[in-house]
Formats: structure tokens, sequence, C-alpha cells
């Protein structure tokens, strides 16, 4: 087998691989990006969830407890996530979790990432959407919130709102390009640099490097596009600096495949996973109610009838992200879209079994225009783990469509409680004055979460955290980790504009590291289109 070589090989494509990628390569160094998935554009992205479509570019990875859902494309999840850009409440810095001790590292604060945060809204951008952008089901979960009590705000998120056109398919990527995902910011930037990408490269392992001046080999094979589990070819780059960004869900089975090979790796890589305390519900609205009590009318005669309309996150209410109240009481409440889980997953909201099928569930169903699908942001504690590898990859395919992982996600009595209280924030907000009625998810269904984060978490303390405060991983110069599965904890709001804040903040340090090798590398390049 040949062997390649290049200055700095980033696996990943997502937010934690294109941020760092576009500012080595600007800084001067060649990067090569290795995907696992296939690379799409606009033309590409289907308005349905046949398989075959929505497959093709996000995995349903279906643990013991917990499901979680993944992009898998080039730009990885920021072309299937719903934009939803917010900064971490600065109380999330100083969380202690069932530890007792501060878990992100000292260095790390809500002031002293602004500045990166300002970078990415900046890069992006990020637009603040105002009442007239928010979509129906938005409007509508702020007038319930106004009913109880409580103040709700429109959602500052990654869309051109003068493209949107609130087809409410962001989920399948943006055939409008009006969604900001990494295709049309930093990716192209980096491109511009000369950083090449690779797509249908899935990385195995990473082991030293046998050629003098390189410090890691990593090992990839190439996967069919029209059957993932199939492969073409193998393949190995050496590299001076290698950045792991395989998502949340792939970077810690990397690095423990390549522990034996490196002689060492940290006990915290696989551990200490947070689904992000994402806690996923629902509500049935009453359409009289919704016109007698909130006196809104979307067309006359029809109060709301508008679940499927708009964008996939409106609005949210952040009077739950008090740093006054208890660790695990603390959450954000937002409304958001699903347009297929929900029409399985909620309890049927009648007394009596079966409560997950039958009659009562399609009476529901019938009404599924007033639906309301609520996503409370928690504050879990770090409960999951990876068991066993997989043969090959970052899980086990057992269809092309149908993904296993060894990861065991089991919530304890901290993040229950925290669980608890957000349902019954929201089962005020829903039910007061009978505006509608708030469903569960049907017992024993497992967490749901499309915000997977810290399995490779940073931290000050080596038994609880893989990574230094510079992103490297502890014992192994040279190797760094930057997308979701760096971020230590759940952060109670949408994660993405923290790892691509992150991304940003470790960039100077990388490059600095790439310099110690040799790498005539700056570590201050401007913002891509500055």
């Amino acid at each position: 087998m040949s062997v390649e070589r290049t200055d700095v090989l980033v696996i990943g494509t997502g937010f934690g691989g294109a941020i760092p990628a576009y500012n080595l390569a600007a800084g001067g160094a060649k990067v090569i990006m290795l995907e696992r998935g296939p690379e799409l554009g606009a033309s590409d992205f289907t308005q349905s969830l046949e398989i075959g479509g929505y497959t093709r570019i996000v995995d349903l990875i279906t643990g013991t407890g917990v499901q979680v859902v993944a992009g898998n494309c080039v730009g990885g999840s920021s072309v299937v996530y719903f934009a939803a850009s917010l900064r971490a409440p600065s109380f999330v810095f100083e969380r202690r979790g069932s530890t007792g001790r501060r878990l992100w590292p000292g260095a790390l604060t809500r002031q002293a990432l602004d500045p990166w945060y300002d970078r990415v809204e900046a890069t992006i951008p990020v637009a603040q959407q105002d009442w007239n952008d928010v979509p129906y089901p938005g409007g509508l979960f702020a007038a319930a919130c106004s009913n109880a009590g409580h103040t709700c705000n429109p959602v500052p998120v990654a869309v051109d709102l003068d493209r949107c056109t609130n087809c409410n398919w962001m989920l399948n990527g943006c055939r409008f390009d009006a969604k900001r995902s990494m295709l049309l910011n930093y990716l192209p930037a980096a491109r511009a640099y000369g950083a090449q990408v690779r797509p249908l490269h899935e990385v195995q392992c990473i082991s030293p490097s046998l050629t003098p001046g390189y410090r890691y080999r990593v090992d990839y094979t190439v996967v069919n596009e029209n059957d993932y589990r199939q492969t073409t070819g193998t393949g190995a780059i050496e590299a001076k600096i290698v950045v792991v960004a395989a998502g949340t869900m792939g970077t810690p089975v990397i690095l423990r495949r390549s522990r034996l090979a490196l002689g060492t790796m940290p006990g915290a890589v696989g551990k200490y996973f947070s689904p992000n305390g994402d806690r996923v519900s629902m509500a049935v609205m009453d359409e009289a109610r919704i016109r007698d009590v909130l006196g809104l009318q979307r067309s006359p005669g029809t109060a709301y009838d508008a679940f499927p309309i708009g964008k996939p996150i409106g609005s949210m209410s952040y009077d739950y992200l008090d740093p006054a109240r208890p660790e695990f009481e603390r959450f954000g409440l937002q409304q958001i879209y699903f347009p297929a889980i929900t029409n399985i997953l909620p309890e049927d909201g009648t007394p009596g079994a079966p409560d997950w099928f039958g009659v009562d569930k399609k009476l529901l169903a019938k009404r599924w225009r007033s639906w309301l699908t609520l996503l409370a942001l928690t504050e879990d504690d770090n409960e999951g783990s990876w068991g066993a590898l997989p043969p090959t990859g970052n899980f086990l395919r057992i269809a092309s469509s149908a993904v296993v992982s060894s990861l065991t996600y089991r919530p304890n009595a901290n993040t229950l409680r925290g669980f608890a209280a957000s349902d019954a924030a929201l089962r005020s907000i829903v039910e007061k004055d009978g505006l509608g009625k708030h469903l569960d998810w049907t017992g024993g269904q497992p967490v749901l979460s499309a915000h997977p984060l810290a399995s490779c978490r940073l931290g000050d303390d080596p038994a609880t955290s893989a990574l230094q405060a510079d992103h490297q991983v502890r014992g192994l110069p040279g190797l760094f980790v930057t997308d979701g599965s760096a971020v230590p904890t759940s952060l109670t709001v949408n994660p993405s504009l923290t790892i691509a804040a992150l991304a940003e903040r470790a960039s100077p340090g990388i490059a600095r590291a790439a310099r110690a090798m040799g790498l005539p590398v700056r570590d201050q390049v401007p913002p891509p289109g500055g």
C-alpha cells in the first residue's frame, strides 16, 4: 500500500473539522480532510424521508437507552441541523455535575469564549429572527408562554432569512442554500487555500508514523457510495498534525481503536457521553381554545392548524436558565419540528393501555396539524459510555440505513430530576386555560438526541477528561479533537455555535503545534471572507 503525506490531516468536515481546516490552510499548511459520507449540494437534497435519500446523509444510531441523529456527509451535521445558533449561558462553564468539581477547564469561561463566538457569528453568519420571521408554531409557543406568565424570544439562526422559503425541510439539507452550513463558508474558504476534501473515506485507526519528521499515520477505507457497508479500497496518510473531528459518535471509537497502536490513550475516551440533556415531547393543541384564549388567527376561521409550516425552530423561553436555580433544574424550552418522529413516539393522551398504538393513537394522528413539538435542553450528568468496539468503522451497520452503537446511556437521578422539572414547566405552559394537552414520549422509549457531546471532553482533571484545555489528547502531542465530543457538559441550548467557537479557539494552538513540527504556519488568519 502506498502511503501519502501531508502537513495536517483533518478527520471530519462538520463544524469541528471545517473550521480548523480553514484556519490551518489559510495559515499556510497543506491540509487534507477525510469525510466518511458523500458530498452533496443544494440540487441533491430531497424533500422526502425516503430510504436512500434522507438516510444517505443522516445516521440514526441506536444504542442502549439512547438514539442519536448525526450527519453523514461533507459538511457533517451542519448540513442537517436546524440552525439554531445560541451562546451557552455563563453558568454552564461553571458546572460541576455529580463530581463536585468544575468540569470545564479553568481557562474556559463564557467571557473567554465570547470573542470566538463573535468570529463564528460573523463568518457563518447568524441572523436574529424577529417576530415577522418566526413561523406559526414558534408564534403559538410564544403566545402560550406569555399566557402562562413566561417570556419567549425569537431564536437566532444560521439562515439567510431573505432566501428561506419556510419549507421546513432543513433536516434533509437546504435545497435553496438558505441554511448556512459549512458548505457555504468554511469549507469553500478552506478549499480556496488548497485544502483537499475527500468524501467516502472512513478512518479506521491512527498509529505512529514510520517516516522521519511525521508523527501519525491514519489508515482508512473507501466506502461504496450506494452501500456504506461495502468498501472499494484502502489507503493511508502520514501527517505531522492530526485533527480528529469525526463527531461525538465517531471520534471516541477511532481513538479507542488506536490505543494499542499508539501505546497510550486517556481512560476518559469514550466515557462521560452527554445527549445535551435533550428531552423531546409534544402537545396537541385545541384550536378553539387557541382562538378564544390567545386570540390567534392564521386565516379567517383558522387559529393555528400549522404544525408543518415554517422553520424547524422559531422561539425559545429562557426563563428557566436562571443561575440561581439548582444545577439539573436549569433548562431552555424550545419549539421544534420533527416531521416523522412525532407521528409514532408520543403517548396517545388517553388513560389505559395501549398508549403507543391503536384507535386512540389514530384519532390523535388525525389532529396532526394542531400538534406542537417541544424540546427541553436540560443539564444531564454525562452518564453515557461505549462498550465493545465494532470490527470496522464507527458503529455496526446492519443495513445501509440501520446503525447500531455500543453506546449505553441510562439517566441517573440528577438527569431524571431535570427531565421531570422541564416536563412540568412545559405542561404548565401548554395546559394553562385548556390550550392543549402535553404528551410525554411513550414509556420505555430511549432518550432521543440530535446533540451528542462530551465523549472525549476537555478538562483540567486527567481522570475525567481526555483532552487538555488546548484540545490536545493527553499524552499524544500533535493529536487534537475539535468536534462535539470535546464539549465537557450539556449546554442548555443547541450546541452548534459552541462547538464552532471552541474549534475557532483551538485553531491558533494547533497552528503553533504545527510550527513546533517545523511547518511555517501562521496562527493568526482573517476569518473567511474577512
